[in-house]
């Protein structure tokens, strides 16, 4: 997986050999210098724990790196891996913190906005707030019953967190029981996001259903029907209130093991563009930060960008491997692509 710094022309990337690396790219259209200059020089995070008690059988152990995250500022970047333990990394790569509380794989991290705080969740079934400054758990929240899998601020004090249990609990900061629990889902939550105004909560499972939720009704305000398949992910476009394109409609994306990707009108719960053209399950998905256009990424090795206007195919790039992540640089003229056989594209975005 993949993020960028939302200051800074660098993009972070994660991967199975228990590494993260940060590559630098300058500014500009894509060029063969840029990119020999930015693959000669990543800094590169090792991820290792250690194995054993004595002198003598002590070792070092890789672990897969699982998740990670940038703070607001752009001058963090936590990871977390397979051991169970999150790191928090300055801009050059240099360990400030280890996290270790979790006992297993972390699924999701999300920094605060003020940047005071971190959040996990992991398949230990908690989920864990982390004071940033000190690098110590501010508050652990040990609600779910199965591995909790994705996680997302509400504000600086509140989140939600999902599970495999089919549950979604909304939590606050020193509070010792959910604020809210919503159990409309009959199958694992995948991925859950706040919109913009964080009052409605989006959320989407295996059941092949995505759902809206408020806080003060136990009962989804929409039911979003029409995959085949379990719905893998959801995101929010970066418009309506609360937003940085406020003039424009809020929409919600959902993609799924079906191959296809779907818009929807919050208000009415009506699908709005169906799109259509990948081959295998679509992993990921990314809007343009103006609204525009959403890029999809699928196990059938394409980057599909599409017109949200009009649902029309507008750009195409064929990886070298599967597709399990897409993200749109927040300048919005690059969009990165991870692939399975280890490979990082940057595509160029400019119409």
């Amino acid at each position: 997986m993949g993020s960028w710094n939302p200051k800074l022309p660098l993009f972070a990337t994660c991967a199975g050999d228990a590494t993260a690396r940060v590559w630098r790219l300058q500014p500009g259209p894509i060029t063969s210098k840029i990119v020999s200059e930015a693959a000669k020089q990543p800094s590169v995070l090792k991820h290792t724990s250690i194995q054993g008690n004595s002198s003598t059988t002590k070792t070092e152990r890789a672990k897969e790196v699982t998740a990670m995250d940038w703070n607001g500022s752009g001058t963090l970047l936590a990871t977390g891996s397979s051991d169970g333990l999150a790191r928090i990394w300055d801009a050059k790569g240099n360990l400030k913190h280890k996290l270790q509380k979790h006992t297993s794989h972390i699924f999701a991290l999300k920094w605060s906005k003020s940047g005071d705080y971190l959040l996990s969740g992991s398949a230990d079934n908690l989920a864990i707030v982390w004071d940033t400054s000190s690098g110590t758990a501010k508050q652990i929240f040990d609600f779910h019953t199965h591995p909790c899998l994705d996680v997302d601020w509400r504000n600086n004090t509140s989140f939600a967190t999902c599970s495999g249990d089919m549950l979604i609990h909304v939590c606050e900061l020193g509070k010792t029981k959910p604020v809210a629990t919503f159990s409309g889902h009959s199958s694992e939550v995948n991925s859950i996001r706040w919109d913009p105004q964080g009052q409605i909560l989006a959320s989407c499972s295996d059941d092949k259903t995505a759902k809206l939720w408020r806080i003060d009704s136990s009962k989804p305000v929409q039911d979003l029907k029409g995959h085949d398949l379990d719905v893998y992910t959801v995101r929010w476009s970066p418009t309506g209130p609360g937003s940085k394109n406020p003039s424009k409609p809020a929409l919600l994306a959902t993609a799924s093991f079906d191959r296809t990707v779907k818009l929807w009108d919050t208000s009415s719960g009506n699908c709005l563009q169906t799109l259509d053209r990948h081959e295998e399950a679509v992993y990921s998905i990314s809007f343009s930060p103006d609204g525009e256009y959403i890029a999809s990424g699928s196990l059938d090795r394409c980057l599909n960008i599409w017109s949200v206007k009009d649902g029309a195919l507008v750009k195409s790039y064929k990886g070298s491997g599967s597709i399990n992540d897409v993200s749109w640089s927040s300048g919005g003229e690059r969009v990165a692509v991870c692939c399975s056989d280890n490979t990082v594209a940057i595509i160029d975005f400019r119409m």
